[in-house]
């Protein structure tokens, strides 16, 4: 005999999210990823893997990146998440932040599914790490994976980012190059 639970138990859960402080109903065992998504109407996170391993599914949390697949909605109670969404200059909707505008100029995107989680990732890694060698750069991906290509241009496009983010807005790759190496 299965034990029976109830249905349709859900409890209400307040985020903020993208600095705004949102609340919906969610079952106890909804992820993150999902209470983004579906509760919220966020659907600029991704979930590839759904274990934690591709990192598509990349949020913040109280600015620390965090799988979104693996992070259970009730436990971000009370925290501040932002989403790709939420990446943006927070003055505007449309305006690119640095980490969006470094990826567009560095061509760093193929088919766009992995980005949000990339572009999560990095904006965290370089507000911990704002001048980040190429090295480092290469292991603040590390966790991430891409299925179309390289990671040339993604690696290109945190060097950039960083610039971008210290107020050099050069455009294109490192000191003013851009992601084919053609000077700007």
């Amino acid at each position: 005999m299965t034990e029976s639970r109830p249905a349709g138990r859900r409890l209400p859960v307040t985020v903020t999210v993208n600095g705004v402080a949102r609340t919906a109903d969610a079952e106890p065992r909804r992820t993150l990823s999902d209470f983004v998504r579906h509760d919220l109407g966020l659907t600029g996170t991704h979930v590839g893997c759904e274990h934690g391993v591709c990192g598509a599914c990349t949020v913040l949390i109280d600015g620390d990146p965090v799988r979104s697949c693996l992070v259970l909605a009730v436990s971000a109670q009370g925290h501040d998440v932002t989403t790709v969404e939420g990446l943006g200059q927070p003055d505007t909707v449309t305006e690119l932040g640095p980490v969006q505008r470094a990826f567009r100029d560095c061509h760093a995107l193929q088919c766009g599914f992995c980005t949000p989680g990339f572009l999560t990732t990095i904006t965290a890694g370089i507000a911990e790490n704002p001048t980040p060698t190429r090295d480092e750069a290469v292991d603040m991906i590390a966790g991430n994976l891409c299925r179309c290509t390289g990671y040339q241009n993604i690696v290109e496009a945190v060097l950039t980012a960083a610039r971008y983010a210290a107020g050099d807005d050069t455009p294109g790759g490192p000191a003013g190059h851009g992601a084919a190496g053609v000077e700007h």
